[in-house]
């Protein structure tokens, strides 16, 4: 520790952090107008300069570590000039748009101009002429732009793209695309996020309200299972109108969203009460033999549904939460606990990261910004297992592992084997690694020996180290043995171990209810899913219930949290909780089954108006509580490895676009749609198509028809298939061989 002060305050530093960063840590206050929480300093504003004891002129504070003794000053007379006249050179020519800029009420510009007491100006420069930029989701105004960087810093260092830069012209600079004519890049929105002024907007929400006309409602991303925390900003849509949702916003200073969480919030269900069409869902579930349900619902939802198969001794259908509720069981079985070690926080402190089975930049935005966190901030070495490339994970990895499709339970056995060559194994277990036929898994998943050395040689100083793993080995038919030998990994290595659920609750609905293997049965009552009678947030509903934009509920995430969630706009129709107290299982709202999730597997007894949702000044996340650890019977034994499969002709690989996850964000005006199937050029030639065709593809007893979009960043006899349009079941392994035929 560096003992030191700052305005005759005793303070410590720990090694690796600033003065800025100390300060804030004591609340001592330091101006920024650059410097961001979860980014290396930026160094362009200059606002944060403090003296330092011995040391000749101003000293940055956000990138200057301190050393043992010395003191600080963060409010002189000197310094209060100079960040006057910092904030004057700020001002100068900055348009007076205030009345219409959609920043004003909530601009760091502003705020600071007035906290400095910048009434005159003594500085004068030759106006620009600066033409607005339209970049789809995004509208760029240079000339509000004052060039704090603090956009091109979070595209490169948090989310990854790296797709703007700052084109130097002296007073001329100004923020353009990287390598581009227009900005390429997955539209997450947080560049809109950090600006500090109004020189980058959300085209959709330009002009439309200011900011302290609207209302904020903290609650959970309600798109993947991350659970990532945001805002919803509500106001009336007119005189008399209903409330709506105008935008999202994040804590941006620790926290981050994807285009999804930010853009695709127009989800809600503006359906009214239907008397008979209740009755009839009474009736039918009264009748029904099983309830088909997905895991977009609340943990609330999910104890409702179990409570009403106890009720009516009927079953219970959710393939993607009953495969999670396996393999989840058969790591178990080994580690000996309920619940996997690591987090979203474990993969970003991280210096080492393998992520297996799943294209994780469209599957969990969340889980990339971790790893690109990792990477950039603390050099992490990067493995990504997977048999197609991603171009999104480009400026992220470090070492691509391309394995035959299907050959996960060799690609695990062979990683395993290497991971835990010097680990303390009983001797049961060390003869399962001693039988493996290295050269049949080396030769058949196309992982050589060469590939697991160079990464055990990579990882060799690696100190936090973590396993990421993805639906592709969580619904494979051999998943039971692929999640015990990942449960070995992270018992007997340094490894923590990030199992990625599919849906935004599918944990938390594996850990709540009694599933069975969907069957093909008639009498089957669907929530958010198809059957017989439809209960539905979604238009095809027999009886229409609330979206999850508009319920109070709770969500279990990535990180094994129990995360509340809260009403963003209303809904004049029936809930699930009526339904059920139809049924003769009564309470008086929804979250009062809070506080009586099932204990045995780490709920806590806490009501739902008890549960934290806020992230404090220094970035904890105080919202809801981590689900208590849960102790098994370790008394699993690892199988055989099966033998590999081949994959030969045509496949398709069901994996969503940038920005779409399910049929919610589908509803979202302002999300692209591209339902098209993408492929390469050699995939073309194997499947006899051409660009801009009308195809047929059929796998399995599924057939189905699209365009075929050409794409030049995929590579292989690969092409991938979009399931947000809710006509592939994504609880399927997402492999297929296909046939594609061209409709003429």
């Amino acid at each position: 520790m560096i003992n030191f002060k700052i305005d005759g305050i005793s303070v410590e530093a720990k090694k690796g952090e600033t003065i800025l960063t100390v300060a804030r840590k004591n609340d001592i206050y330091i101006p920024t107008m650059c410097y961001i929480s979860k980014t290396t300093p930026c160094a362009s504003c200059r606002m944060c300069v403090v003296e330092a004891e011995g040391v000749e002129g101003f000293v940055l504070s956000c990138n200057t570590p301190p050393t043992e003794g010395i003191e600080i000053k963060t409010n002189t007379e000197a310094l209060e000039n100079e960040r006057t006249n910092i904030m004057k050179l700020y001002d100068v020519n900055h348009p007076l748009e205030c009345g219409v800029c959609d920043k004003s009420g909530e601009c760091d510009l502003q705020n600071k101009t007035l906290e400095f007491n910048v009434a005159k100006q003594n500085f004068s420069a030759r106006d620009q002429s600066r033409q607005t930029k339209d970049w789809g989701l995004i509208n760029y105004d240079p000339s509000l732009c004052i060039l704090c960087e603090k956009c091109v810093h979070v595209c490169n260092e948090v989310i990854g793209d790296d797709a703007i830069d700052v084109q130097f012209g002296g007073y001329s600079s100004t923020i353009i695309p990287k390598n581009s004519d227009v900005l390429d890049c997955t539209f997450c929105g947080e560049c809109i996020a950090v600006c500090p002024v109004g020189a980058l907007v959300s085209s959709d929400f330009k002009y439309s309200a200011n900011a302290w006309e609207l209302s904020r409602v903290p609650a959970t991303c309600a798109h993947c299972s991350a659970g990532c925390p945001l805002e919803y900003e509500t106001r009336h849509s007119g005189i008399n109108g209903d409330d709506s949702i105008y935008r999202v916003k994040n804590n941006f200073e620790f926290t981050s969203l994807c285009g999804a969480g930010r853009f695709g919030f127009d989800f809600d269900n503006k359906e009214t009460k239907d008397e008979i069409a209740f009755h009839k869902a009474v009736e039918a579930l009264k009748s029904a033999k099983a309830i088909r349900f997905s895991s977009m619902i609340t943990n609330e939802e999910a104890h409702i549904l179990q409570l009403l198969k106890g009720k009516f001794d009927i079953k219970l259908f959710n393939e993607d939460a009953r495969k999670f509720q396996e393999f989840m069981r058969a790591y178990s079985s080994v580690s000996g606990k309920l619940h996997h070690s690591g987090s979203l926080d474990a993969i970003k402190q991280s210096d080492a990261a393998i992520v297996i089975g799943s294209r994780i930049a469209t599957d969990n935005p969340a889980v990339r910004y971790a790893l690109t966190t990792a990477a950039k901030h603390n050099g992490a070495k990067i493995v990504y297992a997977h048999p197609m490339e991603d171009a999104l994970m480009q400026n992220t990895v470090t070492q691509l592992m391309k394995y035959e499709v299907g050959t996960e339970e060799g690609v695990i056995a062979l990683l395993a084997n290497a991971i835990l060559k010097d680990a303390d194994l009983s001797d049961e277990e060390r003869a399962f690694f001693n039988d493996l036929d290295l050269g049949y898994l080396e030769a058949e998943s196309n992982i050589g020996h060469e590939e697991i050395s160079f990464m055990m040689k990579s990882f060799s100083r690696a100190k936090n180290r973590v396993l990421i793993i993805g639906n592709d080995l969580i619904a494979h038919k051999r998943s039971d043995n692929i999640a015990k030998l990942a449960a070995m990994i992270e018992k007997y290595s340094t490894f923590s171990l990030v199992v990625v659920p599919s849906e935004v609750n599918t944990l938390g609905v594996s850990l709540i209810c009694d599933l069975e293997k969907d069957e093909d049965i008639i009498d089957v009552v669907g929530y958010n899913a198809k059957g017989n009678f439809i209960i539905s947030s979604l238009a095809y509903a027999n009886l229409a219930v609330p979206s999850l934009n508009q319920q109070e509920g709770t969500f279990v995430n990535i990180d094994n949290k129990v995360l509340p969630t809260n009403v963003a706009v209303g809904f004049d129709g029936y809930t699930l909780n009526d339904i059920a107290s139809a049924c003769g299982i009564e309470k008086a709202n929804t979250v009062d089954y809070t506080k009586e999730l099932n204990k045995s597997v780490g709920f806590k007894d806490i009501d739902f108006d008890g549960l934290e949702n806020f992230l404090s000044p220094y970035g904890d996340d105080n919202r809801g509580y981590l689900l208590d650890e849960v102790l098994c019977k370790a008394e699993g034994k690892l199988d055989e490895v099966d033998d590999l499969p081949e994959f030969n002709g045509t496949i398709i690989y069901n994996a969503n676009p940038v920005l779409q996850f399910n049929a919610y964000t589908n509803q979202a005006k302002q999300l692209e749609k591209d339902s098209t199937l993408r492929g390469s050029a050699q995939f073309a030639a194997a499947a006899k198509i051409s660009d801009g065709d009308r195809v047929e593809i059929s796998f399995g007893s599924k057939t189905l028809t699209r365009e075929f979009k050409l794409d030049s960043e995929l590579k292989g006899t690969i092409a991938l298939n979009p399931t947000f349009d809710d006509v592939i079941d994504s609880s399927r392994y997402r492999f297929e061989k296909s046939k594609i035929v061209r409709v003429v």
